[in-house]
């Protein structure tokens, strides 16, 4: 089958069979969205000059007309000069982690350098013959107009890839260190717009058991059938350096498929996604940095915890109050329970909880362990015969969580981290789960507003190692403000 007539085959099966936005969006192809973005932003940079000629000429100084015909040229003349400052400096640059600060500052730094090259050129060649304000003007508006430009289509982009819409169908191959980093980065960053179907490994071990959601879909040499079967876009290869023959294989069969291909660069299994690269004279020198949670990062961490935990508490008490004594007043027992938990580095520690179940709930485990409905070592089930009446509440909105604050000022818990678990699961980990241990338990995290108990345990660990090794304080503050309304609705929560 020649690549032609693969194309011709993969635009057959896209073609979409369902109605209104999301036929809509399946419609357009691929390649035309860089031109309606530019189509788009040309006429932002005219409506931006129209604004700053009102604002000049009917707000600032009424007084004073100018003929909007005589500015035209002008308008046009800057149109053309943003344009070609935008194409050289980078805006248009296709990146799929684009940040939208970022954006509007690249956007604003090719504003000026447009304007200031248009002022240049009219102080030599027309004696300033417009008014100068003009030109700071139509550069704030530009800068403005595009970013909220820019704003709006993250937020439907993301919106949509959320929902599934628009994603690039994508397979992993390779399943070693290497896959995994990729695969639990997709996992937990589903705005970047990948779905990824499946994975391939030539280890038995790994090319035989699912990850999650994730379907083992058995060794390479199934790589051209799957391309085919599963209709992908793009394969991602993560496989070591001692298989460029295999890479050079595969490289071909997606080249005759159409399929674009990715490779993972092999000196990512070194630094587990934790490099920075320097420049000696030009030469890229790739060293190797501190985990993410460490030093500086885990003091600030650590005050922010201290900070947000206090005004939680004086919130949490007068709750807390009334939740420990409808407790006490619903079921015999202490309205407070403590449990080993293990923490960071492997540490055990005592967490504690309201109780939402019987007091003895331990004890009667065995006899409904058949009915367990999560995966892993993790034991849940929706509605477990434990619970008290006052407990399938507290466990609903969370509430029995509420003690984890004593952890939390005690040094032992985070506000944001992997939920911890009970030694007697934490020895079933698998060799790749440990690395959930390498940062402090927390109260909620990055599964826990990602599907919560919907999650197979497998999800929550990718999404727990792509929380230790990608930590930052705007990730925690995103996790703090995208659990409130988790909570409320109860997503997922049992």
């Amino acid at each position: 089958m020649t690549t032609v007539q693969i194309k011709q085959r993969r635009g057959a099966t896209d073609a979409p069979n369902d109605n209104g936005i999301i036929a809509l969006f399946n419609r357009v192809p691929a390649h035309w969205w860089p031109v309606l973005l530019r189509i788009s932003d040309l006429n932002l940079i005219f409506c931006a000059f129209l604004l700053a000629y009102w604002l000049r000429y009917h707000v600032q100084d009424p007084t004073f007309q100018a003929d909007l015909i005589t500015y035209i040229p002008f308008g046009l003349t800057l149109v053309f000069f943003l344009f070609c400052s935008f194409q050289f400096s980078k805006v248009y640059r296709p990146r799929r982690n684009r940040i939208w600060l970022e954006e509007v500052y690249t956007i604003a730094s090719a504003t000026t350098v447009g304007v200031v090259a248009l002022i240049i050129l009219n102080l030599t060649f027309g004696q300033l013959s417009y008014s100068r304000l003009i030109f700071l003007y139509t550069a704030a508006f530009v800068t403005l107009l595009l970013g909220i430009s820019r704003g709006i289509i993250y937020a439907v982009r993301s919106y949509l890839r959320n929902q599934g819409i628009g994603l690039e169908r994508v397979v992993l191959v390779g399943a070693g260190d290497m896959g995994l980093m990729v695969l639990r980065t997709i996992a937990a960053r589903p705005s970047l717009g990948y779905q990824l179907i499946g994975f391939l490994d030539d280890n038995p071990a790994k090319n035989q058991t699912d990850i999650g959601r994730f379907q083992a879909l058995g060794p390479l040499g199934n790589f051209a059938d799957i391309l085919q079967e599963h209709d992908i876009d793009t394969a991602i290869i993560c496989l070591p350096w001692q298989s460029h023959y295999t890479i050079a294989h595969l490289l071909y069969v997606c080249e005759q498929t159409a399929v674009k291909a990715q490779i993972v660069p092999d000196f990512f299994q070194l630094t587990k996604n934790q490099m920075k690269v320097e420049q000696l004279n030009g030469i890229p020198l790739i060293t190797t940095r501190d985990v993410s949670i460490a030093g500086w990062n885990l003091f600030v961490k650590r005050v922010l915890d201290v900070t947000l935990a206090i005004v939680a508490s004086v919130v949490a008490l007068p709750l807390g109050a009334l939740i420990a004594l409808s407790i006490r007043l619903s079921s015999p027992g202490p309205a407070f329970y403590s449990q080993t938990r293990i923490g960071r580095n492997g540490r055990p520690f005592k967490i504690y909880k309201f109780r939402s179940m019987i007091v003895d709930a331990e004890a009667h485990l065995d006899q409904i362990a058949d009915r367990n409905e999560a995966s892993g070592p993790l034991f849940k089930m929706r509605d477990d015969p434990r619970h008290t009446a006052i407990g399938r509440i507290l466990r609903r909105f969370s509430l029995d969580e509420l003690p984890n604050l004593i952890n939390v000022f005690r040094g032992e818990m985070s506000l944001v981290g992997p939920r911890p678990n009970v030694p007697e699961e934490v020895a079933q980990y698998k060799d790749w789960h440990q690395k959930r241990l390498s940062v402090s338990p927390g109260m909620t995290g990055l599964w826990q507003v990602s599907g919560r108990s919907d999650l197979t345990f497998d999800e929550m660990v990718l999404l727990d190692i792509y929380y230790a090794e990608n930590w930052s304080l705007t990730l925690d503050l995103s996790i703090l403000l995208r659990t409130i309304p988790k909570v409320l609705a109860a997503d997922g929560a049992y």
